[in-house]
């Protein structure tokens, strides 16, 4: 608890250091507060360049965290949170000190300088690595490091938003990937007390100041579905185009990567000298869309919508530092917008506000990329306070949700690993165990129970298996699932009038392990057990060949040697 509340402190002061540099940055490189929201104006400090300033700042910025990245911290380039994704996943938890502060400023001189980044991906990283630091300093167990790795996520995104309660959800669900009693207090715990350090320096105000909206009419419900749909299609291609051009840009750089930010530059600047809307993370453009500023411009909504694709994409491919969060939720809010404002067209009298599309859009198309849908419902709620369009937002989200698993395996996180051959799910490089197959360390399976088997014998044969759980068998032999001993202690216990009395009463099904399967796919499954190991099925049939324990996991470590023959060589 004491350690959560230290990295929560330190987590909302780094925040406070990480805008104070961005905002410095800013003013250094653009004279402005936020270009965004001057677009096109010229630099006072520079005045005489007019609007082309814009093709050489991202080439001075380049050229100062470059050489820094390259030099110090390798993995501060890009969007941040895949790295620590990796590191609680397959690393213990351990993230370089180093990388807090190279982080800190990388990514402020790219967003400075006019990188079209958002600012939650680096101070996950940092706040991720400032707990991972202090757990080793302490020398804690590998699983109470990962914790503070979270609760590092949790501080930062909740001091940077004002959002306590996302920070919370977006640590458990995309970088622990589980909940427990224990993991959302430890976080809790960060969360809040980074969250009273940032309002105490930056206000207690929601992200964004919008309007109230309603939902009048039953059939923009149907609006919204189809939004979500279309936002879940838009965040999968926001993942390709991000990925397709970081590829076009390791084809075409064959200089040194110092130099590489610099280089690539000049390509941002022309970019943003075409749309000065992209400079920086853009909040004013993803607000104003959010008001409806937008909605008598379809075209160029759509025009914003694929410029923040192509600029996020640039800015991350030529090596710049920053996250994909803001920008999903601008694209979302153009998308949205270009929605609205074609549904408006349409059906005048039905088809409401055109911010609360771009609302809504923001949490699905984020939703899309991510493939977090609690976070997307907690965080749009908290950045905007605004509960008046939740239901049509959760809706939109879910069938985003559906639509980007339908079109991809990945989501704009993991593709970034899988694409260095690095999967999340499966062994990690140089792991003891995980890279063979379940049948070559599976065990006979246990001699199946009939579902009709009365509980006492159950518990007869139960206390004398080397298995906490057994397989069972319906009437016509045909597998059904497997009883605990778990379970049937207690209905033992128990046992009221009406408890069950049979073994078929308590079936549960466990979760789906094949033959063919790679061990570290299983591993995760069978370390949440109730029993002391699970069925091991058949990959064409559903019927079990065999049974996986955590002895026989183990076993793969020295696989048992041929016993020599008479006629065998000795």
């Amino acid at each position: 608890m004491v350690l959560a509340m230290l990295v929560g402190a330190g987590t909302g002061l780094g925040s406070i250091a990480f805008r104070w540099c961005i905002q410095t940055f800013t003013r250094l490189f653009s004279g402005h507060d936020d270009y965004a929201a001057a677009p096109g104006s010229s630099n006072p400090h520079v005045s005489w360049l007019g609007p082309f300033f814009v093709l050489a700042v991202p080439v001075v910025g380049g050229l100062l965290y470059g050489p820094l990245v390259n030099r110090f911290a390798k993995e501060a380039r890009g969007h941040g949170v895949p790295e620590v994704m990796l590191a609680v996943a397959q690393r213990g938890g351990r993230i370089s000190p180093k990388v807090a502060v190279v982080k800190t400023l990388a990514s402020a001189l790219t967003i400075g300088s006019g990188g079209s980044v958002g600012r939650e991906g680096p101070i996950v990283q940092i706040g991720s690595a400032l707990g991972s630091t202090l757990g080793r300093l302490t020398r804690l167990t590998e699983d109470r490091v990962k914790l503070l790795v979270a609760c590092g996520a949790a501080g930062g995104i909740a001091a940077t938003f004002n959002a306590p309660l996302a920070g919370v959800i977006f640590a458990m669900e995309l970088i622990l990937a589980t909940f427990s009693i224990e993991a959302f207090g430890a976080t809790v715990l960060a969360s809040v007390v980074a969250s009273i350090i940032g309002r105490a320096a930056f206000g207690d105000v929601a992200f964004l100041t919008l309007p109230t909206f309603h939902v009048q009419h039953l059939i923009q419900y149907t609006f919204f579905a189809v939004l979500g749909v279309l936002a879940g299609g838009i965040g999968v291609a926001f993942t390709r185009v991000l990925y397709a051009i970081e590829d076009a840009c390791d084809w075409v750089w064959r200089g040194p990567e110092w130099l590489r930010p610099a280089a690539g530059g000049l390509a941002l600047g022309v970019v943003l000298l075409a749309l000065p809307e992209m400079y920086g993370v853009g909040y004013p453009v993803l607000e104003g869309a959010t008001e409806g500023k937008y909605a008598i411009g379809l075209l160029l909504v759509l025009v914003l919508l694929l410029g923040k694709m192509i600029a996020t994409s640039l800015t991350i491919g030529i090596g710049g530092s920053g996250g994909v969060f803001a920008p999903s939720l601008f694209i979302g809010a153009t998308l949205g917008a270009a929605f609205g404002a074609g549904v408006h067209t349409l059906l005048p009298g039905a088809a409401g506000a055109v911010g609360a599309y771009a609302l809504v859009g923001m949490g699905a198309v984020f939703a899309g990329a991510a493939r977090a849908p609690i976070t997307a419902v907690v965080i749009l709620f908290e950045l905007t306070g605004e509960y008046s369009i939740i239901l049509p937002l959760m809706l939109a989200i879910v069938l985003a949700i559906v639509t980007s698993r339908v079109l991809t395996r990945d989501t704009v996180y993991t593709l970034k690993l899988r694409r260095h051959g690095i999967d999340l799910e499966g062994p990690a490089a140089g792991a003891a165990i995980g890279g063979e197959t379940v049948a070559s360390v599976m065990e006979p399976l246990p001699a199946p129970v009939a579902d009709s088997l009365k509980l006492a014998e159950a518990a007869r044969l139960l206390s004398r298996s080397a298995h906490g759980a057994l397989p069972v068998r319906g009437p016509d032999g045909a597998y059904m699932g497997i009883v605990t001993a778990r379970a049937v202690t207690e209905a033992l216990a128990e046992q009221p009038d009406g408890a069950p009395s049979v073994t078929g009463d308590l079936v549960e099904t466990p979760p789906r392990l094949t033959a063919d399967q790679q061990l570290a796919h299983a591993l995760s499954p069978l370390l949440s057990a109730s029993g002391t190991g699970l069925p091991v099925l058949d990959a064409g049939k559903n019927e079990p060949v065999g049974w996986l324990s955590h002895q026989g996991a183990l076993r793969s470590l020295h696989p048992p040697q041929d016993t020599p023959t008479a006629a065998s060589p000795r």
